[in-house]
């Protein structure tokens, strides 16, 4: 994997991570262009996209410092006192990612395979999604702010988050989906969206960089150092946009933009 490769990958990523876009969709799309997919190696693909995420863990966790910190501080110091919002705040994340952990775990198989790698599929849950978005733009209140979320509305939002495991879905697409349907304020949406991604991307990418171990001198350790790193820095910046253009746009941009890559590569395939 050439230096130019590892850039326009974290670049990718850092840009489609936190967008409903999918990230997954946009960075196989990439790879197959730059012919990094093995057929023959699907995991080394999966692997390598996990330990990419790592760096829009770093943005993540440097743009949410401060409320990171309050919830630990808060958590660990109180942990049964769940009038207070930091520390129910930690516990919904908690209940949100107990889901995709346990369905993670038990297709991780299926997941690094062939399967997950297919355009159809991509291109399917592209534009099955964004119509499921558009319903959920229309059917949602959006008048509950973050500290107003039940254990109903995390573990919803969590099972949501399972639905991502298909690539072309978007883990920022399906549970900023589930939080508009449960009443969320859209950038109070992707705000618990993008806390609740931090446990499920910082497992599956140190899961996954052991996996990677493998693969590294054939990619590149500098390489994909490069990707972590420019996916951290653009990712932050992805973060920034989407929670200003959230609290006074709606998502439909985003569906017309996931329903027209499909299309076209639906177009490409056929």
């Amino acid at each position: 994997m050439s230096i130019i490769d590892s850039l326009i990958l974290g670049v990718v990523q850092g840009l489609t991570e936190f967008i409903p876009v999918s990230s997954t969709a946009h960075l196989t799309l990439a790879g197959k262009y730059l012919g990094l997919i093995k057929n023959s190696n699907p995991e080394e693909w999966t692997a390598l996209l996990a330990v990419i995420q790592l760096g829009t863990l770093v943005a993540v966790l440097i743009y949410f410092w401060n409320d990171i910190f309050k919830i630990l501080k808060n958590f660990f110091n109180t942990p049964f006192t769940l009038n207070n919002n930091n520390t129910k705040l930690g516990w919904l994340i908690i209940v949100g990612t107990i889901p995709v952990v346990i369905i993670g775990l038990l297709l991780k198989d299926f997941i690094e395979g062939s399967f997950t790698k297919d355009l159809n599929v991509i291109a399917i849950s592209l534009i099955l999604l964004a119509i499921i978005l558009f319903f959920a733009e229309k059917t949602g209140t959006k008048n509950k702010s973050i500290e107003k979320i039940t254990w109903l509305d995390s573990l919803i939002i969590g099972l949501a988050q399972c639905v991502a495991l298909i690539p072309g879905s978007s883990r920022s697409g399906t549970t900023i989906t589930a939080a508009l349907f449960c009443g969320l304020k859209r950038d109070d949406a992707a705000r618990f969206s993008f806390l609740l991604s931090i446990p499920a991307i910082f497992a599956s990418g140190v899961l996954e960089l052991f996996a990677l171990k493998n693969y590294i001198y054939s990619l590149g350790a500098s390489s994909i150092m490069i990707s972590i790193v420019s996916s951290a820095i653009v990712g932050y910046f992805s973060i920034e946009f989407l929670l200003k253009y959230l609290k006074t746009h709606s998502t439909y941009i985003f569906i017309i933009y996931r329903i027209i890559v499909g299309l076209i590569i639906f177009k490409i395939i056929l």
